[in-house]
């Protein structure tokens, strides 16, 4: 099935601003806010230092959030980062970032989303211990496994999916909230006194509280994957990003007001399921709702990161820096089925040996490389090319001040306290060069790809997808 046989196909433009909302917070409100906490304070080391954290973070993600939606005005492509960078800065820059976010960045992503939803739902059935790895490592596959299928079978399916979540997260964040409420107008407040004493302030251990804590508003930058499925960008992109993530913001630090009124901070940072601790203590035997509530916030955050994570892989295809079969749609689905089971497969051989801390830091210090990366071409296009169409914009000193944040995440833990790890992710980056020479810039092996391509296409249903701008 030869494309020029083929009649060309076209994602829809299915997204208008209530999914666009649903798909940034919907995405922000997961695993983070029920998992991240205590590793945030064992960080920092004081209550009032992780709350600024937590502040300072969801400020960062605002100003980020705010950037990307003027690149995004700008290049009115899907693919993220990678997009931005391809058009500014060219191939092979770009080629890094499709390498490193398909086999790393998203990936490990979808795995501690996943572990985070499993951790929560077997969490019931061991109340008095932990539970085996093994049970929540096939818990997590079972949860990537039934994501995928939604995604894959239809748009609309994966985005209703996510707003219905959407509603039960927030449902659940408010009885976090009103019962920290009711528990400091008791008087009961496990903290209620020096609250900076303890603080750790070490590059290190800031650097990691923020990991953890942006984390938790990971997803700011999710609509930037789906440009060309969103129904007036220019007008629903900056729009959804001003809604959805203040009103995130708010309610993690309401969230977190109310963990440190019900529980000391040794009891919060000893906790493997914060949010399940709280309930316990203050809801007593209907506890176990919270781990429920856990688990469906983390699933819709699982689904909505899958969703911008099969986009990326689809337009890197598309733009040749991926074999060409991932750059194709279901001929009546019109979902980029085989980028999906792509991002699927990697997700899982990355859950294997992935635990939930190490997989966010790693993630978080390979990130936030890319979006300084990604930034510092909106500054070029600002001061080059500012002749440019931009139906939204914003002061050059906000992507500034974000570049400056991003540096500093990555360099922070490296110089305070240097790992080995660290040098592993970066060789991972830089060993793209080894796949990018032979097989994107001289072609290789072009005749095998193309009969495997001719294969999958039958088997899989699907054409080549043109953009929808």
């Amino acid at each position: 099935m030869a494309e020029t046989e083929t009649e060309r196909i076209q994602l829809k433009r299915e997204l208008g601003l209530v999914s666009a909302v649903s798909l940034v917070a919907g995405t922000m409100i997961g695993s983070g806010i029920f998992m991240s906490p205590q590793f945030v304070l064992s960080y920092i080391g004081s209550p009032g230092a992780s709350l600024i954290i937590w502040a300072l973070s969801g400020l960062v993600a605002m100003l980020g959030a705010l950037s990307y939606a003027e690149l995004g005005t700008i290049i009115k492509e899907s693919g993220g980062d990678f997009i931005y960078i391809l058009r500014i800065y060219g191939q092979f820059p770009a080629f890094f970032v499709a390498f490193t976010f398909l086999l790393l960045v998203k990936p490990a992503s979808i795995a501690a989303i996943s572990l985070s939803f499993a951790e929560y739902a077997v969490a019931p059935f061991y109340q008095d211990c932990s539970p085996p790895q093994l049970i929540v490592k096939c818990a997590a596959v079972v949860a990537i496994m039934v994501v995928a299928m939604a995604n894959i079978l239809n748009v609309r399916l994966a985005m209703r999916i996510q707003v219905v979540f959407l509603v039960a997260k927030l449902f659940a964040l408010m009885v976090i909230v009103i019962g920290g409420i009711v528990i400091i107008a008791q008087g009961n407040v496990a903290v209620q006194q020096n609250a900076f004493d303890g603080t750790n302030l070490g590059l290190s251990s800031i650097g990691m509280a923020f990991y953890q804590g942006l984390w938790s508003f990971a997803g700011w930058y999710n609509l930037n994957y789906v440009t060309e499925e969103l129904k007036r960008p220019e007008v629903n992109l900056p729009r959804a990003v001003i809604i959805a993530i203040p009103m995130v913001t708010m309610l993690y630090l309401l969230v977190n007001v109310s963990y440190l009124a019900a529980m000391t901070p040794r009891e919060l940072m000893s906790s493997n399921a914060v949010a399940v601790t709280w309930g316990n203590k203050v809801l007593g035997s209907w506890g176990w709702v919270m781990s429920i509530a856990a688990a469906l916030s983390a699933f819709g955050s699982l689904n909505g990161t899958f969703f911008s994570g099969g986009r990326v892989c689809f337009v890197a295809a598309r733009e040749g820096h991926m074999p060409d079969i991932l750059s194709m749609a279901h001929v009546n689905r019109l979902t980029p089925s085989p980028a999906l089971i792509f991002t699927t497969a990697i997700s899982l051989l990355v859950l294997i040996p992935g635990d939930f801390q190490s997989i966010v830091n790693y993630f978080s210090f390979t990130a936030w490389f890319f979006y300084a990366i990604t930034l510092s071409g909106l500054l070029y296009l600002k001061i080059k090319k500012p002749e440019l169409p931009r139906p939204y914009r914003v002061p050059i000193v906000i992507p500034i001040l974000v570049i400056i944040a991003a540096i500093f995440l990555v360099l922070a833990p490296i110089i305070d306290n240097p790992a080995i790890e660290y040098l592993y992710v970066t060789l991972f980056i830089f060993s793209g060069v080894l796949v990018y020479v032979p097989f994107i810039h001289f072609k290789l092996c072009p005749g095998l790809l193309e009969k495997v391509t001719v294969f999958l296409q039958l088997f899989l249903e699907v054409a080549p997808a043109d953009k929808n701008l």
